[in-house]
């Protein structure tokens, strides 16, 4: 999930450069969306994994 918030974080500096102001902040709020989305299921993951251990 990470590489794809990555991806439109590129998609969006490109079309940014080439002054395609909408697709660019498309591509940034989507970037944004999956950033977080991936930041919350790894600090789940952790959790989770920390009181599996014990």
């Amino acid at each position: 999930m990470l590489h794809y918030a990555v991806v439109f974080f590129v998609i969006a500096l490109i079309a940014a450069l080439f002054g395609f102001g909408g697709i660019a902040a498309s591509a940034v709020s989507i970037g944004k969306i999956l950033f977080i989305v991936f930041a919350i299921l790894a600090v789940a993951s952790f959790l989770f994994g920390l009181i599996k251990k014990s």
